[in-house]
């Protein structure tokens, strides 16, 4: 049996507000559709990184402008700007429902497998808008992590040569276009969990690609990603 366990998590899949929530955004419903409701092509790319390799995987298909999974539970960035002026009850309640059950059954399954001497790698899928706040995103892919955790660095610089050695022609970045080391569910778990047990990446996808293919991965991408993903698993696995 294998000491390493890889766990995939998507915490953006989709853009799902429940029925109670909908009055929220009646405003501005387009808002949902956006890359500020949900991580557009994000959902697909997890599905398709499962049949290489996941001994456990998990997704929310609750919009991130309800919650956001992906934010440490005092996080100014926790509700949005249609959650935040809720009753704190509201808030409240929210949180037992849609965020805590998630981000609980996740760190249970890596506290399980920690607890049996496993070496745990999770890979988090995100996708990012190709514009940002005016200005052009110079990058393809992301992989993001803590440049201070060698497991972390070292298993993102085998993914990232893998990348490199089956098509140079996607710009692949170490912690773009976000830190690693930012505020996350990774974030969090590392701070759970010790270095020898643990490494939290997360896997940041140009939109562009999945938007222009007519919200579809075109299949020079997901070779790319896929096909280096299914062997850095293998040289890690082998390696720990």
């Amino acid at each position: 049996m294998s000491k390493v366990k890889f766990i995939l998590t998507c915490e953006h899949g989709g853009n799902e507000v429940p029925e109670e929530y909908e009055y929220l955004f009646n405003k501005e419903p387009e808002v949902l559709k956006t890359h500020r409701g949900l991580d557009i092509g994000a959902l697909a790319l997890f599905e398709r990184l499962k049949t290489i390799k996941a001994d456990s995987s998990y997704f929310s298909t609750t919009s991130r402008l309800l919650v956001e999974l992906n934010r440490s539970p005092n996080h100014k960035s926790l509700f949005s700007e249609y959650t935040k002026p809720l009753q704190k009850i509201v808030r409240r309640h929210i949180v037992a429902k849609y965020y805590t059950p998630y981000r609980n059954t996740v760190y249970a399954k890596i506290h399980k497998w920690v607890s049996k001497g496993h070496k745990v790698v999770h890979v988090s899928v995100h996708t990012f808008t190709p514009i940002f706040e005016g200005k052009e995103r110079k990058v393809d892919v992301g992989l993001l992590f803590d440049p201070k955790k060698k497991p972390e660095k070292g298993f993102c610089t085998g993914w990232k040569s893998e990348m490199k050695a089956l098509n140079s022609n996607f710009t692949v970045k170490f912690n773009e276009p976000y830190l690693g080391k930012s505020d996350g569910f990774t974030t969090f778990l590392r701070k759970e969990f010790d270095d020898s047990s643990y490494a939290g990446i997360e896997l940041e996808v140009n939109q562009k690609f999945y938007i222009g293919n007519g919200h579809q991965w075109p299949q020079d991408i997901l070779d790319l990603i896929l096909t280096s993903y299914g062997a850095q698993i293998k040289v890690f696995d082998k390696t720990h």
